[in-house]
């Protein structure tokens, strides 16, 4: 528990209040929380010594497999399966590209909301309603990634529509990407299941 040599113990508030007059259940609670936080602290150490040493394993498989066509493996961008001989075990390394967009999406949006008002009214409100929900900003002021790609997948051949599509394409940013790897075994009706490194999953 957190106290100074001259037994105080440190309150929430920064103030120090002698041991004496903090009562049991309280040392007990302090001491409790620490014990449970130093050893999920010491485990997640672990699980970070852990996750590295699979990585080196997998990419030195990888590299030995490049090697065989004499090459030396690049593909980190990409997705990976790898199964055991038997099938029953699966590792699936996935690398999630975080995306941001710059200037150009507002001027797709500006493109966007002129090609809604020249059409008919009332027979595009379906697709302005769309347009509105992609282009959303939540509380956080993030829009949704997804929902602004999707709009290319419209079936629209409107040239300014088209040239919108085309400011969002060329507005994608990458802003980084994280590496997820995750083990699967396989049950006996032959779906596979993840293994859960998860705390909360267990």
């Amino acid at each position: 528990m957190a106290k100074t040599k001259n037994y105080f113990m440190t309150n929430s508030q920064g103030h120090q209040v002698p041991i004496n007059m903090v009562s049991d259940i309280d040392k007990l609670r302090d001491q409790t929380v620490r014990n449970i936080t130093n050893k999920a602290l010491d485990m997640k150490e672990q699980l970070i010594a852990f996750k590295q040493e699979l990585r080196t394993e997998l990419f030195s498989y990888l590299e030995t497999s490049a090697q065989r066509y004499k090459k030396t493996y690049g593909g980190k961008k990409g997705n990976i399966t790898l199964m055991s001989f038997d099938g029953s075990l699966k590792l699936m390394l996935a690398v999630n590209e975080s995306i941001v967009f710059d200037e150009r999406l507002q001027i797709a949006k500006t493109i966007i909301d002129e090609c809604i008002n020249k059409w008919s009214k009332g027979s595009r409100s379906e697709i302005r309603a769309l347009v509105n929900n992609a282009f959303y900003v939540d509380k956080a002021g993030n829009i949704n990634t997804a929902r602004i790609l999707g709009l290319r997948r419209l079936d629209i051949t409107d040239p300014d529509w088209k040239k919108a599509m085309e400011a969002i394409t060329e507005s994608i940013q990458v802003s980084g990407s994280k590496e997820y790897l995750r083990v699967y075994t396989r049950d006996k009706n032959g779906e596979y299941k993840q293994v859960p490194l998860d705390v909360a999953a267990l």
